[in-house]
């Protein structure tokens, strides 16, 4: 398998364009299949990147609490199941 460390460094946005891009050279039937295998491990790598990033940002969302009178009370985890 081809060392995708760059990846780790993607933002969120970056890595799924690249992604799409891929997605749509693989769908179009026109890439040898050495290079759709190594294009594949790489958007395979990409998925799991944006995966953990969706992962970690859902983990920092937090809801806002009220009081009764409707004012901000604090926050508190988001429930994410």
């Amino acid at each position: 398998m081809t060392d995708h460390a760059d990846i780790a460094s993607l933002p969120f946005e970056k890595a799924l364009q690249e992604l799409e891009q891929i997605v749509t050279r693989l769908e179009s039937g026109k890439v040898d299949l050495e290079q759709s295998i190594a294009i594949y491990e790489r958007g395979e790598a990409l998925k799991k990147h944006c995966e953990m990033l969706l992962k970690d940002a859902e983990a920092r969302i937090e809801k806002i609490t009220l009081k009764p009178d409707g004012t901000a009370s604090g926050t508190e985890p988001l429930d994410v199941d």
